[in-house]
């Protein structure tokens, strides 16, 4: 999935920056040797031709206000709703909430315009300053501001906390630029092994792994083998399920995101599979992960 080629390009060092609309493009696009840049592509819910049509503004002249982006790109309110959710809008905010109240203000050039007509669009040519950028996932880091200055208060939402901002960017994108879900819920889980030490684990003993479910395969040549791969924020780890323990936990596995898993360690070289025993639901607050690819 996106999720899990963007969570391994950060395990390799590449960063990964944030949808911005100051910034990005349709597609994901490399901006240096290591880093890249998330495109709108990957926004559920944000039409193509919508986001040509502001790309093409932008091109001709930057936005400079979020009043501005409103006016000239011309995307439904719940379009304008997703990208202030995901932080795309934080270059013209102080943070998602922030934005998320602006974008339900009526604009004062909206109550020019006949009740009824529309969204037309204003095109005012005054030069201007690009936007500063902002990070999705942090305060500015310059020490201007491109906030509307005709802004008369601020927002009186409290900024997302980090699970709820990952928990967002889920919601819109099914992936994040911030931390892997699994790290906001690692100190509940003393006794889960990260897949990254799993090569350490002794032949034989029993153990727990743990993660999102990123792929159940179930292959026609296996005799009834079931296996899992799931994902934490180090890496992931595979296990292998009987038949019998299919059958007995079917509904569990095929539909549960977050799973942990219970069974012996069979290290062959360095290379672990975990042959479950017992299977359990990872169940907590902070838990929202990508959909994995599945046997049919």
């Amino acid at each position: 999935t996106p999720a899990t080629i963007v969570k391994d390009a950060r395990r390799h060092g590449v960063k990964v920056k944030p949808v911005c609309v100051a910034q990005s493009d349709w597609n994901c696009a490399v901006v240096a040797d290591d880093t890249i840049r998330l495109g709108f592509c990957v926004v559920n819910g944000l039409q193509r031709e919508h986001a040509d049509d502001f790309l093409r503004e932008r091109n001709e002249r930057p936005f400079v206000s979020l009043g501005d982006f409103r006016k000239r790109a011309l995307l439904t309110k719940d379009e304008l709703r997703r990208l202030a959710n995901l932080g795309a809008l934080n270059c013209f905010a102080e943070h998602r909430r922030a934005a998320m109240w602006r974008v339900e203000e009526t604009p004062h050039y909206d109550l020019l315009t006949t009740a009824g007509s529309g969204s037309a669009r204003v095109s005012p040519r005054q030069s201007s300053k690009s936007p500063q950028k902002r990070d999705a996932f942090g305060p500015s880091r310059t020490g201007g501001s491109t906030r509307d200055a005709c802004a008369t208060q601020n927002s009186p939402l409290a900024p997302m906390t980090l699970p709820e901002r990952v928990r967002a960017d889920y919601e819109v994108m099914e992936l994040t630029t911030g931390p892997h879900p699994m790290k906001l819920v690692r100190e509940q889980l003393a006794d889960i092994w990260r897949a990254t030490d799993l090569a350490e684990a002794k032949h034989g003993s029993i153990i727990r792994i743990a993660g999102n479910v990123i792929c159940r395969q179930r292959p026609g040549t296996a005799k009834g083998f079931v296996f899992i791969s799931l994902e934490d924020e180090t890496g992931v780890s595979n296990a292998i399920v009987t038949p019998d323990l299919f059958e007995q936990s079917r509904l569990l596995i095929t539909e549960e995101p977050f799973l942990a898993i219970e069974g012996e360690v069979q290290n062959t070289d360095n290379v672990v599979l975990i042959k479950a025993q017992k299977i359990f639901p990872l169940i907590s607050d902070g838990l929202v992960g990508s959909e994995s690819h599945d046997f049919r």
